[in-house]
């Protein structure tokens, strides 16, 4: 009961400050966190993290498979090769090439 009561004086209390702050300063943090999503570096770190993850995965799925073998599922096997695919000379939710 004490954790429901404080997460009910915790929304309120973000929604009073949140009216309070208004429109304006909504609009204000859209805009810089569009600016961030936008910023080459930021985007670089993204497409780099999610080569580097596909790699991995791709890595480690031939180190499982080498010991489980045939008992692999086949839900897990489908989901590494659509990783592979993704990454191979196709362009990334950003709109830009992995180069």
């Amino acid at each position: 009961m004490r954790y429901k009561l404080t997460f009910v004086v915790g929304l309120a209390l973000g929604y009073v400050i949140g009216t309070r702050a208004g429109r304006e300063r909504y609009e204000q943090l859209r805009k810089s966190a569009r600016q961030f999503a936008q910023n080459p570096a930021v985007r670089n770190a993204a497409e780099s993290a999610a080569h580097n993850g596909r790699e991995i995965a791709g890595r480690a799925f031939s180190a499982v498979s080498g010991k489980v073998g045939d008992r692999m599922p086949e839900s897990v096997a489908e989901r590494v090769r659509s990783l592979r695919e993704r990454g191979a000379n196709r362009e990334d939710d950003w709109g830009t090439s992995n180069t």
